[in-house]
């Protein structure tokens, strides 16, 4: 069984780089693709490899933030968007770029959004803690009033924006992808990259985790330390690509949850997995949001809310028939 999960990782990985590769022939040049390979047309190609950058390392980054809550919170509802974790970064990033942070460093606004996830974060779990701890349905339950409560302040910020702003605002709270500014793919690339290279020490940890906090303890295993320093890496995986792409739901969900059915709960297998499948259904959704109605384009937060919305209640009703019998 290992070395069956290990060989349909590798099929994956071969599978998945092509379709990121042709992820930059999507757009308006969907039905005449090496068009773009066209001398005239490298400004345009050039852009198109900088937005699938983008799109790969916000996908691959939201899976594993995905992934990693919901192995620590036991939850397979657990996702940044449904916690209220993308809706405080967004806050948080927002106000920074309303009171005039980005003038004084561009390392202000991923430190901004992930001061808003992490409290976030804190807020939601003591609102769904009872005296029998946090069940699945309080937690997700805590996470939409949540973040509902947040969006309203973010649409209250968005109708203070100057006209000229409103429609940049906006676009970003949808999810956006565009590189307007190619030093953003750095920091991201940076800070998230980071956040991985932490994560890779900590997998024997998250595999530890699914035995339960008694388990993982008798496997030496400091769990509530353990959980604490995980969910600053998910924390910061979600936050830093929400301050540079704004809010794109549900990728979080469905990535980790299509990996874990391929290649089983092993983390050795899922992470690398869940951020493959992250980074190529971002990037597509990008690419087909493109090209559907163009010349106009679907944001791309919409395109992976409408996959992952479904998906999202496939979820809930299979949880509640586990529950329920």
């Amino acid at each position: 069984m290992r070395a069956d999960s290990y060989i349909r990782l590798r099929v994956l990985v071969i599978g998945c780089l092509p379709l990121l590769l042709a992820g930059v022939f999507l757009g308006d040049g969907w039905q005449r693709p090496w068009s773009l390979l066209q001398p005239e047309r490298a400004v345009i190609l050039e852009i198109r490899l900088w937005r699938v950058g983008l799109g790969s390392l916000a996908g691959a980054s939201l899976a594993l933030a995905g992934a990693i809550l919901q192995t620590v919170l036991r939850n397979p509802l657990a996702e940044p968007y449904v916690l209220g974790l993308s809706a405080g970064a967004g806050l948080g990033s927002a106000l920074c770029i309303v009171l005039g942070g980005l003038a004084l460093s561009i390392w202000l606004l991923p430190l901004s959004g992930f001061v808003g996830a992490g409290l976030s974060l804190l807020i939601v779990y003591q609102l769904a803690r009872t005296a029998r701890g946090t069940t699945p349905h309080t937690l997700i339950l805590a996470g939409v009033v949540w973040g509902s409560m947040i969006g309203s302040l973010l649409m209250f910020l968005v109708s203070q924006s100057s006209a000229e702003g409103l429609q940049t605002v906006l676009w970003w709270l949808l999810g956006d992808l565009q590189v307007y500014d190619t030093r953003w793919v750095v920091v991201l690339a940076v800070l998230n990259g980071g956040a991985v290279v932490a994560l890779l020490f900590h997998v024997r940890a998250l595999n530890a985790l699914l035995l339960g906090d008694d388990g993982a303890r008798h496997l030496g295993i400091a769990a509530e330390i353990m959980k604490v320093r995980v969910l600053i890496l998910a924390t910061l995986l979600a936050a830093s690509t929400v301050s540079v792409c704004g809010i794109i739901a549900f990728v979080g969900l469905v990535a980790p949850h299509v990996a874990r059915a391929l290649l089983g709960a092993d983390h050795r297998r899922l992470l690398p997995a869940s951020a493959l499948l992250g980074a190529t259904f971002l990037v597509w959704a990008d690419g087909i949001g493109r090209a559907v109605l163009y010349p106009m384009e679907v944001p791309v937060g919409v395109l992976t809310a409408l996959v992952g919305g479904p998906f999202f209640l496939y979820i809930l009703r299979r949880r509640q028939r586990e529950v329920w019998g």
